[in-house]
């Protein structure tokens, strides 16, 4: 397990990165200003261009529950395509949460407890990130209040369970405990909600308090620090096979995951290695595919610091896709420049392609995935398969970023055929891209 992370931003090619900005003067963000949501460690975290960042043992004793998270090689799966590529999978599904988000949720619950903090508001879509704080919440005494996504809420009880298990409460968003919540129920009293509006909650009532502070499970850049552990890990154990990926592939809603499989590997590509790094997101939230690179709000209210990324608009409702954790309307700022320099790309897929690809992974491989672990099991198929056509050998690496044993419904939906594909109308982009604020 290393025993430190990898900070992207140290080599990011380009002129450097944008920095946020205050939500009402539009002028770029002091730490003092974000003190009010985050500790000044991660603060710290986030604006460093240090290449190499120790993760104190506190850390890495809890950590040290999980990691290091193997790495298989699918011979099943590469069997029953017939293609002559290798397919590695890194499991993060064996966490206690059963994702990678406890990666960061670990280190924020630590820095933020070591100065003083003893309550933290988050958002949840799926439910992941909501029960690794909740989880990580324990280890050093910090009250944990959630607010997840309304449709995810009512599909996914026992994420719900698990949070309370933790000692978290769980909240339906949008709700009655925050005026931005009543604001949107007073217009929408059916609103199935979306991260944005969660977000939102969940900033509103950090800002109340002195003792709470906000932590978010993806997006920003401390977030994609802890997260490098998955690929850094990735890269050793390849190194012990003798092998090295033609195609990094991760799943990408706000950018966590990819972007700890993806930033190690990008070192790599920057310094000149020939490979590929494919973010894979979903039809119904296309982000990267068929948003715009601008300053937008990371939430509907217009509450936390506007970032620079790959965004579909602050306003953007996403269809109550299974795949919960991937209904963002925005990306992390790294990814998003690694995107527009040219040193990661992404495709987008439809939910019943994917769940083929998640059931044949299934049924060679063993692990059911989640929906969003599911676009990049999809990515890869077709990745392997193209291998076939071409007659090349090609290593594949995908992040296998959480389980799906919590995500039965979906699965029961798409064996009745019940599940549709949906392209977000064009229209409606259109609309939530007008509301972008001007800078």
């Amino acid at each position: 397990m290393p025993r430190q992370w990898y900070n992207i931003l140290a080599d990011m090619p380009g002129a450097p990165m944008d920095p946020p900005l205050n939500p009402a003067t539009k002028k770029p963000m002091g730490p003092d200003e974000l003190a009010a949501l985050f500790p000044m460690a991660l603060i710290e975290q986030e604006v460093s261009t240090q290449r190499w960042i120790d993760i104190p043992e506190e850390i890495l004793d809890v950590l040290a529950i999980w990691r290091p998270s193997p790495l298989y090689r699918a011979y099943n799966l590469e069997k029953a395509l017939g293609t002559p590529a290798r397919i590695y999978f890194k499991w993060e599904g064996g966490s206690p949460p059963g994702s990678h988000k406890p990666n960061t949720a670990v280190p924020q619950a630590y820095y933020n407890a070591k100065e003083g903090i003893t309550k933290l508001t988050t958002e949840t879509g799926a439910g992941q990130w909501g029960s690794s704080l909740a989880f990580a919440g324990q280890f050093y005494g910090l009250e944990v209040r959630v607010f997840m996504v309304k449709v995810s809420y009512e599909a996914k009880p026992f994420r719900r369970l698990l949070m309370e298990t933790w000692g978290a409460s769980c909240i339906p968003s949008p709700s009655d405990k925050t005026d931005v919540g009543r604001s949107i129920l007073a217009e929408d009293p059916e609103c199935p909600g979306s991260l944005g509006i969660a977000i939102s909650e969940a900033v509103e009532e950090a800002l109340k308090r002195e003792d709470t502070h906000y932590a978010l499970g993806s997006v920003l850049n401390h977030v994609i620090l802890h997260q490098s552990i998955i690929g850094l890990e990735a890269k050793k154990q390849l190194e012990k096979v003798g092998d090295y990926p033609d195609v990094v592939i991760g799943c990408v809603g706000g950018g966590s995951n990819f972007g700890g499989i993806a930033v190690p590997f990008a070192y790599d590509k920057i310094n000149g290695k020939d490979l590929r790094i494919l973010a894979a997101e979903p039809a119904a939230c296309p982000s990267i595919t068929r948003g715009v690179f601008a300053y937008d709000y990371g939430d509907t209210g217009k509450m936390t610091p506007m970032l620079r990324m790959h965004t579909l608009g602050h306003d953007f409702i996403p269809p109550s896709i299974h795949a919960g954790g991937l209904r963002y309307h925005g990306m992390s700022p790294i990814v998003s420049k690694l995107v527009e320099e040219g040193i990661a790309e992404a495709k987008s897929f439809h939910q019943r392609g994917i769940f083929d690809a998640a059931v044949l992974f299934a049924r060679t491989e063993g692990f059911v995935v989640a929906p969003e672990t599911a676009h990049a099991i999809k990515a890869c198929v077709d990745e392997a398969i193209q291998a076939k056509e071409e007659g090349k050998e090609k290593v594949i690496l995908v992040n296998a970023s959480g389980h799906g044993h919590f995500d039965m419904n979906a699965y029961h939906q798409y064996f009745e055929n019940k599940l549709e594909d949906y392209e977000y109308p064009e229209e409606n982009i259109r609309k939530a891209l007008e509301a972008l604020p001007k800078i």
